[in-house]
């Protein structure tokens, strides 16, 4: 009965979720779920950014965007994505909780590989139209691979410190202890 009243003391109080971590660490498929738990809505900072044909917005833009989705949102939301370079504090700021997905460098290869690899074997269609290809999956220092494993190392080297003492921040390091954060605090 106690475990109840808690965990709907913190359903009640955690509204705004920023779930960061890198291509294949699995972030929307948690935010996802968590929106789904929380009956909140879900907003993919990717679909957000992608314009036809791999456009980019400027960062005005896309804060304005942004902006609009989570005020759209009063009761709460979750986003999934990073984007900080570009967004600044405008989730990160205002966000009550942010989960870190902090996932082996090989599970996320694995992962990353067998979306990528059905993304392009069925015409998968992403934001704004756009679809994955080999080339730019696989090859040359803006591949998808490349960028996964760059920001792998780059979060790990620059989030701790970043987040270490602020009370709003999750870590999760395994699939195991992420499935069993979502099923105990949601």
């Amino acid at each position: 009965m106690a475990r109840e009243r808690r965990q709907g003391r913190r359903r009640a109080r955690v509204k705004r979720i920023n779930v960061k971590g890198t291509s294949g660490s699995g972030k929307s498929t948690f935010a996802a779920e968590l929106a789904r738990r929380l009956d909140l809505p879900y907003v993919e900072l990717d679909a957000l950014h992608h314009g036809p044909n791999w456009s980019e917005p400027t960062d005005e833009e896309f804060r304005a965007r942004v902006r609009e989705a989570m005020d759209t949102a009063p009761e709460g939301w979750v986003i999934d994505g990073n984007y900080e370079a570009k967004l600044g504090d405008t989730v990160i700021g205002t966000a009550d909780t942010i989960v870190w997905l902090d996932l082996p460098l090989g599970v996320k290869l694995r992962r990353l590989w067998r979306r990528t690899s059905h993304r392009i074997k069925h015409d998968v269609e992403l934001w704004s139209g756009n679809k994955e290809r080999w080339r730019t999956a696989l090859w040359g220092w803006e591949s998808l691979f490349v960028w996964m494993i760059r920001g792998h190392f780059r979060h790990r080297r620059e989030w701790p410190p970043r987040y270490e003492d602020d009370s709003r921040f999750v870590r999760l390091r395994s699939v195991d202890e992420a499935r069993r954060w979502l099923d105990t605090t949601y």
